[in-house]
């Protein structure tokens, strides 16, 4: 049989750049060389789409910084490009060549430009088909806000928010008053914890909330849940189940942030989580739910707290493009089920052939 033409596209212009390099990297490692020609297709920093081998190239280039936040410079991410900004017309972005058909796009993107339905909208237009969500999920499951308000819609609890605008004037001491302090402080439409802060004081809030405004212009803001954090692994093979439930102990940060996932020794995982029967058949209950609510496909991982004092469960946020390196939540979840890395991901690739 002749090999399936993939294109693994990766890289972005959202602040998760590295965190799609460290993925990427494991999923062209895992690819079964005997069933998929792989296509490298990098996006730089800036957008310019890097084809073929000069993707690959790219990959290379920047290897050594997959996965340190901030780790691959402008300058960096630009320095294979050589369109510049004003000379960019409609097509001359793309840089290289493709000489096959394109059976299928492997979208390794996490963030805004990747893994908000933009990137998907795009290939919808052009007919070119792709693993995971369509744009619609990848749009609501992105902004965290707007996910928050449809999963509670379907009957799954969240934790209180207030929601600001960049361009709104805001009251700190109204805040502090509706939800109390600590609070966290998140990007609107980022994952991967980048900018993600827990604010103890009015100062520490303030301070948050200009942080996480420089990476887009939603913020929002959250009651603090103390309590134990957990994730749950959807995939459909065919009907979405819940592959398993794992517990994330921080172990050099207070909460699950940016340097507790991805530096060595930041994090333990358990899996399959130890919880009473009540409370883990609750969690799959209210991940599929959410998974279904949001309109996901392929595969999602959700997370969510839980109040063991007061046994309450939230819904934090949902992963429409998990991680995807081999030591990533959902591939160990698949592992924990019998399944290995590169059969994970032949069993997405096969659902959308």
């Amino acid at each position: 049989m002749s090999k399936i033409n993939l294109a693994v596209i990766f890289g972005g212009k959202s602040g998760e750049h590295e965190v799609s390099l460290s993925s990427v990297k494991g999923v062209i490692k895992a690819l079964d060389k005997e069933k998929y020609n792989i296509i490298p297709i990098a996006i730089t920093k800036k957008g310019n789409w890097l084809l073929g081998e000069k993707g690959q190239e790219y990959l290379a280039f920047n290897s050594a910084s997959a996965g340190k936040e901030g780790g691959v410079s402008l300058e960096d991410s630009q320095k294979l490009v050589s369109v510049k900004d004003q000379e960019k017309t409609l097509v001359n972005f793309f840089e290289g060549s493709i000489n096959e058909k394109i059976d299928l796009v492997l979208p390794i993107l996490h963030g805004p430009y990747g893994e908000d339905g933009r990137l998907q909208g795009f290939l919808d237009t052009v007919g070119i088909p792709y693993v995971f969500s369509g744009h619609l999920a990848h749009a609501i499951g992105m902004n965290k806000a707007k996910a928050k308000i449809i999963v509670k819609n379907f009957g799954v609890p969240v934790a209180k928010d207030i929601l600001l605008n960049k361009f709104d004037a805001f009251d700190l001491d109204q805040i502090i008053s509706d939800l109390g302090l600590p609070v966290m402080v998140k990007p609107g439409e980022l994952g991967s914890s980048v900018g993600i802060a827990k604010a103890k004081t009015k100062e520490d809030l303030a301070q948050a909330i200009q942080n996480a405004f420089s990476y887009c212009n939603e913020v929002i803001i959250e009651q603090f849940i103390s309590g134990r954090e957990f994730t749950t692994t959807i995939m459909e093979r065919p009907k979405a189940e819940v592959l398993a439930i794992t517990e994330i102990i921080p172990l050099i940060s207070e909460f699950y942030d940016f340097k507790a996932k991805y530096a060595d020794g930041g994090s333990k995982h358990v899996c399959p989580a130890d919880l009473p029967e009540a409370v883990a058949q609750s969690m799959e209950e209210y991940a599929l739910k959410s998974f279904k609510a949001i309109g996901c496909k392929d595969l999602a991982r959700v997370d969510f707290m839980w109040d063991e004092k007061n046994n309450q469960i939230y819904f934090i946020e949902i992963n429409t493009i998990p991680g995807m390196t081999p030591m990533s939540l959902a591939p160990e979840a698949a592992k924990f089920r019998g399944i290995n890395f590169g059969q994970f991901l032949d069993e997405l690739i096969g659902n959308n052939l």
